[in-house]
């Protein structure tokens, strides 16, 4: 899997649960320099990284490039800290259809939601 967040995160595990729903295990590596500088002695994962991690799984899922035209109900609603919870579930309810891609999310760790958001992707050629 290619993408913009060279080792950023590594995606441990996945599975399809239902049809175009997925539930994935990713790690976040503390020691990424994104995190040297969001924030220095306090590491907050920065919330365009956790949209670009939803979009780069939904490609891998559907093996489509895709372009994010929209995102509605995005939610951030606890910071994530690569130290204290590097590993996070993320649920992906992917409805595709000949052009678009629409995905809701919920990021988790633990018993705790991080992020819900809506995204609409376009498929592109490239």
């Amino acid at each position: 899997m290619k993408t913009i967040l060279t080792d950023f995160y590594t995606l441990q595990a996945y599975e399809q649960i239902e049809n175009g729903s997925f539930t994935a295990q990713i790690l976040l590596n503390k020691d990424h320099d994104i995190f040297k500088g969001h924030f220095p002695g306090n590491p907050v994962t920065p919330g365009v990284c956790m949209m670009q991690i939803v979009k780069e799984l939904t490609e891998e899922f559907t093996g489509k490039k895709l372009f994010l035209i929209s995102a509605s109900n995005v939610k951030f609603m606890a910071i994530i800290n690569p130290y204290e919870t590097p590993e996070l579930k993320l649920q992906l309810d992917i409805n595709e259809d000949e052009d678009y891609v629409k995905v809701k999310n919920t990021t988790s760790f633990g018993g705790t939601i991080a992020l819900k958001m809506s995204v609409n992707y376009q498929k592109t050629s490239s």
